[in-house]
């Protein structure tokens, strides 16, 4: 049986070691069996992602900055809740913020990057609600945000 990590593989990403918090917050709460995982932006190690929908990007390149937001997320859960990927019983929801213009109208086809990915890696336990926002700005320039609430076994 394939794990998560190695599905993860498949589309070509390793698990990242996270970066710090820029500001005041903790990247992961958990209660109980809740995880709520902060924002995580489409970064990697050598920098941020950044553009603007409608404007510097297109669909497929946002699609693929959200991808790289979702991997992100991940990371938070492995890393910082100290969860394995294979422990994680449901992601709940997912929320998708995409920095665009006023007239950019498929914020909905980008936060598909972060959604495929999430359930290609974790199959149905993936599967989640989901809410896609239009913003004009997010921090550092990122392209795109993704936060989740996930629930992990025991």
């Amino acid at each position: 049986m394939t794990t998560p990590i190695e599905k993860l593989r498949e589309y070509g990403y390793e698990l990242p070691r996270p970066k710090p918090p820029v500001a005041s917050y903790v990247p992961v709460t958990r209660m109980g069996n809740m995880l709520y995982v902060s924002g995580q932006i489409s970064a990697t190690e050598e920098g941020t992602v950044t553009g603007l929908l409608g404007d510097t990007m297109n669909v497929v390149q946002g699609g693929n900055a959200a991808e790289l937001a979702a991997v992100n997320v991940l990371s938070q859960i492995v890393h910082n809740a100290g969860v394995d990927l294979s422990r994680i019983k449901r992601v709940l929801k997912l929320t998708v913020f995409v920095a665009s213009t006023p007239d950019f109208f498929e914020h909905h086809l980008v936060a598909n990057g972060a959604s495929n990915l999430i359930v290609g890696v974790l199959g149905d336990k993936g599967k989640h609600a989901r809410a896609a926002f239009g913003v004009t700005a997010l921090p550092l320039g990122a392209a795109v945000e993704v936060e989740a609430i996930v629930e992990v076994e025991d």
